[in-house]
């Protein structure tokens, strides 16, 4: 079953262009679907049945994974078979009646206003990491790209002089606006640091040693300096994000272009952001209503 997850693959990496992250989450998904039923003594795709599938799904639950991550387990099956019908690999489709759990959507927990700003003021200017870690920092809270997205982000990217960046995702590109309290941050680092970091490399950030910042790179960055910064809270990069799209959306951004800067494709996932604005609105009205 393994060659079929393989030429999937391949499909959504040549055809469908989708991002790293993307075809990642597939195979993994992927994998653990054929693993399943192969310690069951099921090695033919086509002995998959909507029952078994159902099985599968059902034992993804029990091992306590969430309602999001069954769903999109869900979602990856359902994509795989569709690829294996249009293809002709399979006679019939045995995920067509699975239907993913309801999920009940959550504001994502994010930073105040004043924890970002502790959080930004932490590193040092007067040291090439420090002057790193800053630019990268500011360049994540004032874009809200995507941790990928930013580790990834070329010299060619950034045009500091009209305040944007060019991010990529997959084949698609799209520009977002840089605040210029970030601007400075990342003029300095390119004209004072980057060359020294860089070895030759058309990356925009790298790590002391002189290759490319990785993912769990920046993550251990962010940890160093929520901790030096007292914060009490399990903070990612993504958290970052997060707290972008509610700050904005807060202090009267449109939702459109919130969703643009994003690079959301459904604008349902950027109202998710909108819950928080709401809780803040509920509460200053009880608290300012004469006859509450």
């Amino acid at each position: 079953m393994e060659q079929y997850i393989d030429r999937y693959v391949e499909y959504l990496k040549n055809v469908k262009k989708s991002s790293e992250n993307t075809v990642a989450s597939y195979r993994r998904d992927l994998c653990k679907f054929v693993k399943y039923f192969q310690e069951k003594g099921i090695v033919r795709l086509e002995d998959i049945n909507e029952t078994y599938i159902t099985s599968y799904v059902l034992d993804l639950e029990k091992k306590g994974m969430s309602m999001a991550t069954v769903s999109r387990n869900i979602a990856s099956i359902k994509s795989f078979y569709a690829y294996l019908m249009r293809e002709k690999m399979v006679d019939s489709d045995p995920s067509e009646g699975i239907k993913p759990p309801k999920i009940v959507k959550k504001a994502p927990e994010i930073l105040s206003i004043e924890e970002v700003n502790r959080l930004l003021d932490q590193p040092t200017i007067k040291t090439p990491k420090g002057i790193r870690d800053k630019a990268m920092l500011e360049l994540l809270y004032a874009t809200g790209i995507r941790v990928t997205e930013l580790v990834t982000l070329k010299l060619t990217d950034v045009n500091i002089k009209l305040g944007f960046i060019e991010c990529h995702d997959g084949d698609r590109v799209r520009t977002v606006p840089v605040a210029e309290i970030a601007q400075r941050a990342l003029s300095r680092y390119i004209t004072e640091v980057r060359d020294d970091m860089s070895g030759g490399s058309d990356y925009l950030f790298f790590n002391c040693k002189g290759a490319p910042m990785t993912r769990q790179g920046f993550w251990k960055i962010i940890k160093y300096y929520a901790a030096e910064a007292g914060i009490d809270k399990d903070i990612t990069p993504h958290m970052i994000r997060h707290s972008f799209a509610s700050h904005m959306l807060g202090n009267g951004a449109d939702i459109k272009s919130v969703q643009e800067m994003l690079g959301h494709v459904d604008i349902s996932t950027t109202q998710i952001y909108l819950t928080n604005k709401q809780s803040k609105l509920k509460e200053e009205y009880t608290k300012a209503y004469p006859r509450a």
